[in-house]
This record gives structure tokens, sequence and C-alpha cells, in this order.
């Protein structure tokens, strides 16, 4: 299985199709999409190709490829437009750990709700998969009780922040690797390092 993970959009038809080139390249099974797909946001300035009505058409006609959290920005308004269901605050997702036949959980969300701050409730070895910061991420996490978990942060698709790339994820074979939406990677994780 081979996942592709995205996150805030915000309505760039640019990006969104730029995206989607990516996603009809790297051959992914789904594409995860973490959140704030058509709306900017009062804090973000309008992202280049700003166009939501195009990002709906674009993403409604690979509906069936899609599974979405509820970003900040996302609203009831929003899913009158889009086909597929985007306003679940959380997705577990059971993912094979490499080579091995353990499985690892990963607690995917938007970030604005649950985060490296406001931890959902997490087993020893779990995964916090958010964006909303519009900055990648591969932390490790210790907890006050010891348990241990990995933060990752696909950042953004259409506006990011602190020098990133415009980028995204691509899960396979218990690895996580980010990459720029030309597709040139440029920083991994894997399962089997965290266990």
């Amino acid at each position: 299985m081979k996942l592709m993970i995205a996150s805030d959009i915000h309505g760039s038809a640019l990006y969104c199709s730029r995206m989607l080139e990516a996603y009809d390249r790297e051959g992914a099974d789904r594409l995860i999409l973490l959140g704030d797909i058509l709306y900017h946001g009062p804090r973000n300035d309008l992202p280049e190709g700003y166009a939501p009505k195009e990002v709906v058409g674009m993403l409604n006609e690979i509906k069936t490829e899609l599974l979405c959290v509820r970003g900040n920005c996302d609203t009831e308004v929003d899913q009158m437009v889009l086909e597929f269901p985007i306003m679940a605050e959380y997705c577990l997702l059971e993912l094979p750990c490499g080579n091995r036949k353990d499985t690892v959980t990963v607690f995917a969300t938007h970030g604005h709700v649950y985060n490296t701050y406001n931890l959902p409730p997490f087993k020893n070895g779990d995964i916090l998969l958010n964006g909303h910061t519009h900055i990648p991420a591969s932390e490790d996490i210790l907890c006050f009780d010891g348990r241990k978990y990995q933060y990752l942060n696909p950042g953004s698709v259409s506006i990011p922040k602190e020098g990133s790339a415009h980028s995204y994820m691509v899960f396979e074979d218990g690895r996580f690797a980010w990459k720029n939406l030309e597709g040139e990677e440029y920083m991994t994780w894997t399962t089997d390092s965290h266990f």
C-alpha cells in the first residue's frame, strides 16, 4: 500500500493541480488530506492561484481516492460542495511497519485541536500526523510518563512557512518520505527506527 499525504491547500487551484500531478506521478493508492482545503483563513494571505471553486472540481473528480480530516478553516458550507467527507476531527490508520509483521497506529488530524500540546490518548509508539503549522516535521516526542511517540507533518501544499518547500509526504513499506511538489525527496523517517 502506498499513501500520499498532503495538507493546507487553502483554495489554491495552482497548487492543488500540482499536488494532483504529484499524486499521479507517485501512483499512490490513496490521497490523505489533513484539512484546510478551500479557505485561506484570516491569518494567511491569499495563496497564488486562489480559486476554491476550481479546487472543488479537481478534488470531486477523485473523491473515491480521498481520505480527509477537518481543518480549522473547513466548514459545513465547504462540505456542501465537496462530494467526499471532510468533517471528521481525526482518522485512525493502522499501517505496516516495513518488513516486520507489526503495525503502527497513526492518529491523523489537522493539528488545531490535537497536536503536540494537546495529545490524544496515545499508546507508546503511536504516530501523531498533522498539518496546520505549514512546517514539515519529524520529531521524537517523550511524554512526561515515559511514553514515546512520533510527530510527523507534511508541511503545506500552497502556503509553506519558515522557508520550507511546497510539499507532501509519501508512505510506503514502513517509510515516510517528504517531497517537494517536483517529487524531490528531502527527508525520511521509517517506522522501524521508532521501535
